[in-house]
């Protein structure tokens, strides 16, 4: 009998060992990984390749105590719908041309004013001036909305199914537009019918002749191959697309106090390493478009003074309606002007 209870305890007390073993092991500081879900409509351009820098740069600071998941191609639904994801917490991060984010922040609308800036690097010198960085990044804090990334995309083309090398031609013709004022109503002034449209009902919607064009970014029509659909661009370049990268605020908060420094970093490490990457893409893109087939063609200086000069005042009127619009269009345009 002794012999047995003996035995018994040994098992026992092996077991309550094993037991204390396992329990450490578990009770270790290993944290559960976040996930950071980053969002686009688009791929192969200049919003994807800074979500591919983003998430180095963040590594290089966090090892893996982030896991980035990058989502191009509207992977996560429509653009509306992923702007509706960011805001309610269940996409952490999207990237998309301000013109998308409008609705959410009229504020953001004053990036597009035609006219506003001289060119690409002029766009690089502007949003990477620091204090008007620092002030850009909560611009839309008040929507639960941190911008961690701004960058530039791309000038606005037209893109037709038939020739366009006059503003004329544009008179009547259906063009989906960016949703925001600033690309509607400057369309609307020069007798075009502007339809905003998420970017992945433009092929079909050009296919069936709902549409006769839309307003894009170079980039964006070869990474798509919009060449096969339709083969004129008319370059009207009135003004930058710009690309604004938003995270969740309120997912924001609930980092870590290093995890939230590295994003911050990382956003803004990834924007300055891509704007030579976005003007050399550019000049790619246009090479592609001619090679297969697409044509380029430009308005005559008499046509573009005259775009121009509709296009600003529609700018104007609209960037100066709203006084919280005004005041950011006031404190953009100081720095915009210093920046030349």
């Amino acid at each position: 009998m002794s012999s047995c209870i003996r035995c018994w305890k040994g098992t026992a007390i092996g077991a309550a060992l094993s037991l204390a073993v396992l329990l450490g092991q578990s009770a270790g500081p290993a944290e559960a990984q976040t996930v950071m879900k980053l969002a686009s409509a688009t791929i192969n351009d200049v919003q994807h390749e800074w979500q591919k820098t983003f998430a180095q740069e963040l590594a290089e600071r966090v090892g893996d105590k982030v896991k980035v998941e990058i989502y191009p191609a509207s992977q996560l639904g429509s653009i509306p719908r992923m702007v509706e994801g960011v805001l309610f917490g269940t996409i952490e991060s999207f990237i998309t041309p301000t013109a998308f984010l409008v609705g959410t922040e009229p504020k953001l609308q004053v990036l597009d004013a035609p006219g506003l800036f001289d060119s690409p690097e002029h766009v690089g010198r502007v949003i990477h001036d620091p204090a008007y960085r620092d002030h850009l990044e909560t611009l839309a804090l008040d929507k639960d909305l941190r911008i961690i990334g701004v960058i530039f995309n791309s000038p606005f083309l037209v893109l037709t199914k038939d020739p366009a090398p006059k503003l004329d031609d544009l008179a009547g013709k259906k063009i989906r537009t960016f949703a925001s004022p600033l690309q509607i109503e400057p369309m609307k002034a020069i007798g075009a019918n502007p339809l905003p449209l998420p970017l992945t009902e433009v092929v079909p919607a050009l296919q069936s002749g709902n549409i006769d064009g839309m307003l894009a970014g170079m980039p964006i029509l070869t990474a798509f191959r919009y060449y096969d659909v339709a083969k004129y661009v008319t370059d009207l370049s009135f003004s930058q697309i710009v690309s604004i990268n938003v995270i969740n605020e309120t997912w924001f908060q609930s980092q870590p106090e290093d995890v939230r420094n590295a994003i911050i970093e990382a956003g803004r490490a990834a924007e300055e390493a891509v704007l030579q990457w976005g003007i050399d893409n550019l000049e790619r893109s246009n090479g592609a478009w001619v090679e297969n087939g697409g044509e380029i063609l430009t308005l005559s200086e008499e046509d573009r003074a005259r775009m121009m000069s509709v296009f600003r005042g529609v700018g104007e009127r609209i960037l100066t309606e709203d006084p919280e619009v005004a005041e950011e269009y006031t404190l953009l345009t100081k720095v915009v002007d210093e920046k030349r």
